[in-house]
Formats: C-alpha cells, structure tokens, sequence
C-alpha cells in the first residue's frame, strides 16, 4: 500500500469515528446556542461560536456526521439504482437497452447542479428529497458506467452457458456480471461519493441543501463569511474538511484503481 493510500485510508477512518461519536465527541449540543455572536477562539470555545452564537467546534463535529452520512447514502442509492440498470439494460439489449439509455442522455445533456436546483426548488429541500433528487442525477453517470463495462461481460462463454442452462436475469446479475465488473464499480463509487459530497455542500452553501439548524460544512461556510474580511479563519475550516476528505477518497480510489489494473511495482 503506498503512503498515499494509508493516509487516504487513516482520513477516512478518522472521519467515521468522529460522525459515529459525534454527541460524544462534541462540547455542546449541535443547535443549542450558547454565547455571544461571532465569539473569538478561548479555552470555552476552542473555535469560538458563529453568527447567532452556537459552539462552532460543535456543529463542526456534528457536520461530518450530517454532511458525510447523507453523501454515503445518496451515493449507496444511486449505485445501486445505476449499476442494476446499466447490467440489466447491457443483459436484455434491444428497446429496452435504447430505451434506458436515450433517456439517460436526455437527463446528462442538462447540467447537473441546475438540473438539482430545479428539482429541489419544485419539490423541497427536506433531507429526504435532497438525497432522491441528489441520488437521480447521479445514477445516470453510474447507468453509463455499468452498461458499458457490463457489454464486455455479456458476451462471454460463460453468460452463454449459463443462459443455457436457463438461468434467469437477476441470477445472471448477482452471480455472473455484477461480480466480474466489481472492480471498476468500486472505484465509480469512490469518484462519485467525492461529487456527491461537494453536489451538497454547494447545494447547501446556496441555500437549497441540508437545511438549518442542522449542521452542515457548505451552510456553515456561508452563514460564517463575513469573519473572513476581519482575516479569521475559521470559515475555511469546515471548506478544509470538505477538502481533504475529497483528497483521502481519491488518494484510495487511485490505489484501488492501480490494483484493479493488475500492474506490479518495479
């Protein structure tokens, strides 16, 4: 394992334990307010409160575990919405395969985050819609994906012989493609998860994400901006975290890729 990949994989880690552990973790309550506005760095607030006085460790704290669980989720569903039709479309061929897929172009020939504006300005911004509005627009790159790496399989002698047999298409799926594309799926997963996670922290920077007073890394760099004229940094901070965890997945996805290519170090 390169270095690289270790410290994608450490960041990952550290990540999870702190979403998991959150209220354990955290000084204070996630919403509760408990100082003055715009309070500086002390031994009460280690990195002082933001603009109606909330801890800003805190909601820190309680970001990873709002921010990063919804971005797995959107991104666990459309992977599996994506990849089951982009396999069962390569699998059936024929108007269903064309059918799928000019729909499919139809839907990534509009922008993603207008198209996701839209959607979310016409039906809400619960955290409910955000992830099916979020998990459609994604599950087209994955339909791509899947159908095209699914095309090479479905042409084997094996599929063949198991067609022959009279083995139906779901079986064909689980046992026979699915796990013989996994390796470039994973990593699909890995990239996508990092597009996701910034689709909603600029969804929620622009109002149209995950709502306050629930904590969230894109809002909190808004609504905390303005510090950043007097040269406090503390509006970075939660922008720093959507940074780095995006470096540590690609840094693993890259050595994922590496392994599933089969080559060997010299």
């Amino acid at each position: 394992m390169p270095l690289t990949a270790a410290f994608g994989i450490l960041v990952i880690l550290i990540y999870a334990i702190v979403a998991i552990a959150a209220p354990a973790l955290a000084p204070f309550p996630e919403r509760e307010i408990v100082g003055g506005q715009f309070q500086p760095w002390s031994a009460e607030h280690l990195l002082g409160t933001d603009r109606i006085g909330r801890d800003m460790l805190s909601r820190l704290i309680y970001g990873a575990r709002n921010t990063v669980g919804i971005a797995f989720v959107t991104t666990a569903l459309a992977f599996v919405v994506g990849s089951v039709l982009g396999i069962w479309a390569a699998l059936t061929g024929g108007w269903i395969d064309q059918a799928l897929s000019r729909f499919v172009d139809a839907l990534m020939a509009i922008p993603a985050l207008i198209f996701s504006l839209l959607l979310l300005t016409i039906f809400g911004t619960s955290v409910v819609t955000l992830v099916l509005v979020i998990a459609a627009v994604d599950a087209t790159r994955v339909f791509r994906l899947a159908r095209a790496v699914a095309q090479g399989i479905v042409v084997m002698d094996y599929i063949e012989a198991a067609k022959l047999r009279g083995e139906g298409s779901w079986f064909l799926i689980r046992r026979e493609i699915l796990p013989n594309a996994m390796a470039p799926l994973v990593a699909e997963f890995g990239l996508r998860f990092c597009f996701v996670f910034l689709a909603i922290s600029s969804l929620s920077f622009l109002g149209l994400g995950i709502q306050p007073p629930t904590a969230d890394w894109g809002s909190m760099v808004k609504d905390n901006a303005t510090l950043i004229t007097f040269g406090d940094i503390t509006p970075l901070l939660p922008a720093g975290c959507i940074a780095l965890l995006t470096v540590a997945v690609n840094f693993v996805v890259d050595w994922q890729l590496y392994r599933a290519s089969g080559l060997k170090e010299q």
